[in-house]
């Protein structure tokens, strides 16, 4: 496996590139901070990844820099196989709310900028024979909801941008995983109410990893968040506009 990976740097990407490197896959960072991406690219080539484990600047606000970096990953893999997306946005409700030029950015990032990229890449794929694109959504995005919906507007968009990708690219070799984490224990996620079935990293990444080698084009994560979120797209309207959450 030759493995592209945005945002493997920090929470739920840095330990599926843990685990991918724990089993010999190749590895190029893609990220914001080259010293932070340098840094991480020691740690995985500690932990088996094999060397150098190269990095470029990409930013999901620039798309106009993706050729680029893409191209560098290109080279430094003699071709990337798959290509990770972890990295992404995220704000409280109160706060997106009230600051318009924060709002604009997530948006962007969350939506725009990864939808961008991944076009990019499944036609870079399918014009070589194929490949796997894997990327983290969220159970956010499955149902509208008064604490969220911002937030989770963003990733509405790209749950159903993934899903259409893997269906117009399937003929063309390039699978793609649409990974829908719960509540994670991450930075993202630190100094907020911890809810039941709350994830870890590690057990986040051993499930998207087999849902990548399976080729399951959806995995939710931890596995409960399933059968929650099918409870709750399956609530009438006015009972979602009663609840706090």
């Amino acid at each position: 496996m030759k493995v592209a990976a945005v945002g493997a740097t920090r929470g739920m990407g840095r330990a599926l590139a843990r685990l991918m490197a724990e089993r010999g896959a190749a590895l190029f960072l893609l990220g914001r901070d080259p010293a932070e991406l340098a840094l991480s690219g020691r740690d995985l080539e500690a932990r088996g990844a094999p060397a150098p484990v190269g990095s470029a600047v990409l930013d999901l606000a620039a798309p106009a820099g993706f050729a680029e970096a893409l191209d560098a990953a290109d080279r430094a893999l003699g071709r990337f196989d798959t290509l990770v997306v972890s990295g992404a946005l995220f704000a409280r409700q109160e706060e997106l709310a009230v600051d318009p030029v924060r709002l604009e950015r997530l948006l962007h990032v969350n939506f725009t900028g990864t939808v961008v990229l991944c076009q990019t890449v499944a036609e870079r794929m399918a014009a070589r024979g194929g490949g796997t694109i894997c990327v983290f959504s969220s159970v956010a995005g499955d149902r509208a909801r008064r604490a969220n919906y911002l937030y989770g507007a963003t990733k509405a968009g790209l749950s159903a941008f993934l899903d259409g990708l893997g269906q117009a690219y399937a003929d063309r070799g390039v699978q793609v995983v649409c990974v829908k984490p719960g509540f994670v224990k991450t930075g993202m996620t630190a100094g907020l109410p911890t809810p039941p079935l709350a994830g870890e990293p590690d057990a986040v990444a051993t499930r998207v990893l087999a849902a990548i080698q399976a080729g399951r084009p959806v995995v939710y994560a931890p596995a409960a968040w399933r059968l929650v979120m099918l409870v709750i797209r399956a609530l009438p309207r006015f009972i979602i506009r009663r609840l706090p959450f």
